[in-house]
């Protein structure tokens, strides 16, 4: 049988605070006050509603989506599709830490604001590339085990003058824009839960609104909104009822205790991991209607059967949800993947459109979730308008009947029939974190799409069942969803998992164009009025397409993989495009053998500026030193190595990789010299001698005996790849193209 394999890493913090309300507040640093006459500024200073309903002319990009429809679309053409092909980079700068570089850019009159991993957040002066100022929030490392997918951040948002940072181990941050100085400090969660913070800010009506992170441990999701100017608390709205039945005196309490409370059984595993649900990622503000919607996660566990007893359509998991800003009060939902069992959520990106469908003009939202399923919903009433596959393929469920809910696949539902399933999508998704984007000009959606295939094999053992004060509780066999040791099995997979840029039209429902890839993970999209669509691939190069056909019309090397979504803005009347690079993040982490040519690509982590004529050139990499393959002789008992591959699959291969197979971004294990060392094995793995670099002690899920076993195991399993499988394919200029596909 063949399987393939599980994904996702890691991340979260601690920091001391003093008593703020119902929350917990740091001490103020400099001054917060508001600026009465917001016409007369520049800089950060200007941004506010009027300024991000717009997004102004083009020569800022002053909010991570640009604006408050988020389609990441400009209105600038000086760079177009007659001239991008002589685009170079006008300057670089190197970034501190060699992690997962999610950050979109924001950009306000000359200066680029961009975060990187543990939340640290930088200024550099547009033109000149001179960094201004670094802001480093103080995350403590060794939490970096409590969260899911990297260390990473996905950027600020801007308003009167300050910019809002929210940080891997929860806390809200105001900074003033000018300064880089912290004007308040809130933190938005319980620090004993496993919650982490890796989205971007959004500030409504003087508000900033967080979610947060963590349903793989077990925490219970909630946004709150907070005061920009004092960082009080102004409400909460939760996603899952309370376990205990009770009121939380928050936004959610009336409908999570009606509606919602029905569709959880009064049982089940959801009781005490407080079933997930958390908002991640996407919160789009409507300026047209005034309403608030926000993307929401998954469930935990994963399996429904474990979580709610196979009962039930579990609300809000794998839902959009819209709010009143100004009190978070429910106004209407729909969701997406009813009783989610696959990490399906619908945190993903979120475009506010206006669409001629049917001779009428309607306002839309539009998402392209993890599921597969692109979906346009009437902003007015929540309705569905369309739900089509954008995937090419979907195993989970064929389509959306007329009630709007999917007609499931049989064998989707493995805690029912108790069979593994191999899931297309899978939890790293049809389409992950990466943004998408829109081209009102065009009529299309960008969607950095991808084909990642994963088993989903219900629990073993009792063990799988139980729930672990570390690490993910899913409900599922992680163990047996590796690669099997299996040559011919490990290379279908490798060239079965791969990517796509696909332009979709919401309005047909129809793919127009696609561009192949050899690899997933390519980075999120960027439309202008130029006719372009700008990414960035996992194999290293930065990309410009033709957005009405899809020819390409740029590569650009940049040495590194390239994830995040970029950024366009002009200075002096220049056109500028800004990116990162640097790879990191779930697939990274934990793709092992199946990250094929991806896994040999440097992890550079740049700042990169292009313009027209850009003559500015990275340095030469050096050649990468050959490291030796010389893991020990496994003289491990079965048993031993049984017992290891199990413990690692539950505890290591999200940051590890599947099989033990480094992905390049932390430490590839089947190399490790402490494979030979178990006395040092022991002071990592179980003492939490690197616990400052974000490597925990194990000691509260394994003993040192079962540490041993999953050393013996990693030994077992290098010495079975050195002696039957080759090196990972290197990311040749072939490989490297992509192959253009349009719609017949």
């Amino acid at each position: 049988m063949r399987r393939s394999l599980v994904v996702l890493a890691a991340a979260l913090t601690l920091t001391g605070c003093i008593k703020f309300g119902n929350d917990t507040q740091q001490a103020a640093q400099g001054g917060g006050g508001e600026t009465a006459d917001l016409t007369t500024l520049s800089g950060a200073g200007k941004i506010d509603a009027a300024y991000l309903t717009s997004g102004g002319n083009g020569s800022d990009w002053a909010a991570a989506g640009f604006n408050y429809d988020e389609q990441r679309f400009s209105p600038l053409t000086q760079i177009n599709d007659g001239n991008v092909g002589s685009l170079g980079l006008a300057w670089y700068a190197d970034m501190p830490d060699a992690r997962g570089q999610e950050s979109t850019p924001v950009v306000i009159d000359g200066t680029i604001y961009v975060t990187g991993p543990w939340s640290k957040l930088f200024a550099f002066d547009a033109l000149s590339g001179k960094k201004l100022w670094a802001f480093d929030p103080g995350v403590d490392k060794s939490k970096g085990a409590e969260a899911c997918c990297d260390v990473v951040n996905r950027g600020v948002a801007a308003w009167k003058g300050k910019l809002y940072l929210g940080t891997i181990d929860g806390r809200l941050i105001a900074i003033d824009a000018a300064s880089g100085k912290q004007v308040w400090s809130v933190q938005t969660t319980d620090n004993s839960k496993p919650y982490t913070i890796t989205g971007v800010p959004r500030v409504v009506k003087d508000m900033v609104i967080i979610g947060n992170g963590g349903s793989e441990f077990g925490v219970r999701g909630y946004v709150t909104a907070y005061d920009a100017g004092s960082g009080a608390k102004k409400w909460r709205f939760y996603t899952v009822p309370n376990p205990k039945g009770e009121a939380d005196g928050a936004a959610s309490d009336a409908i999570l205790r009606t509606a919602a409370a029905t569709t959880w059984s009064p049982n089940g595993q959801w009781k005490q991991s407080g079933g997930g649900g958390t908002v991640w990622d996407s919160i789009v503000y409507d300026a047209a209607l005034d309403q608030l919607y926000i993307g929401v996660g998954n469930g935990n566990p994963w399996n429904h059967g474990l979580r709610s007893e196979r009962t039930g359509d579990n609300l809000f998991l794998s839902s959009v949800v819209a709010l009143k800003p100004e009190t978070g009060q429910y106004l209407w939902h729909y969701q997406e993947t009813p009783a989610e069992s696959w990490d399906f959520t619908a945190t993903q990106s979120m475009i506010l459109a206006e669409l001629t469908i049917g001779g009428a003009k309607r306002k839309v939202l539009m998402q392209a979730p993890k599921n597969g399923f692109f979906f346009v919903l009437d902003r007015v009433s929540g309705k569905p308008i369309l739900a089509e596959k954008f995937a090419k393929t979907v195993t989970w469920a064929d389509h959306y009947g007329p009630d709007w809910r999917p007609v499931e696949s049989v064998e989707s539902r493995y805690y029912r029939t108790l069979k593994p399933f191999i899931g297309l999508p899978s939890a790293l998704a049809a389409h992950n974190w990466q943004p998408m984007s829109f081209s009102p000009r065009a009529g299309l959606a960008y969607i950095p799409a991808q084909e990642v295939a994963m088993a989903y094999i219900p629990p073993l053992t009792a063990q799988d069942k139980v729930r672990q004060p570390i690490g993910f509780n899913t409900g599922t066999n992680f163990s047996e969803s590796m690669l099997p040791r299996d040559a011919a099995t490990i290379a279908a997979a490798t060239a079965g998992t791969t990517g796509a840029l696909v332009a979709f039209d919401p309005v047909t429902g129809k793919e127009r164009w696609r561009v192949d890839y050899p690899v997933p993970w390519n980075g999120g999209t960027m439309a202008t009025a130029g006719n372009l669509v700008f990414q960035g691939t996992a194999l290293g190069e930065f990309r410009a397409y033709a957005a009405d056909s899809g020819k390409q019309l740029l590569a650009y090397p940049v040495q590194s993989g390239i994830m995040a979504g970029a950024a366009t803005f002009t200075v002096k009347g220049v056109q500028y495009v800004a990116v990162l690079s640097g790879r990191g993040g779930s697939f990274p982490l934990a793709a092992g053998y199946a990250g094929g040519a991806a896994r040999t690509v440097p992890n550079l982590p740049r700042l990169l500026v292009f313009k027209l004529g850009g003559t500015a050139k990275l340095p030469p990499l050096s050649a990468p030193a050959e490291a030796a393959f010389a893991p020990p002789p496994s003289t491990a008992k079965p048993a031993q190595i049984a017992e290891g591959k199990a413990l690692f699959g539950r505890n290591c291969q999200v940051c590890h990789g599947g099989n033990a197979a480094g992905g390049g971004v932390l430490p590839d294990l089947q190399h490790s010299g402490m494979l030979a060392d178990a006395r040092g094995w022991k002071s990592i793995v179980i003492d939490g001698a690197l616990k400052g670099n974000g490597m925990v002690s194990f000691a509260r899920v394994m003993s040192p005996a079962q540490a041993q076993s999953v050393r013996l195991y990693i030994i077992d399993e290098a010495n079975w790849a050195k002696a039957n499988l080759g090196k990972p394919a290197a990311a040749t200029p072939t490989m490297a193209m992509g192959t253009m596909v349009a719609a017949k």
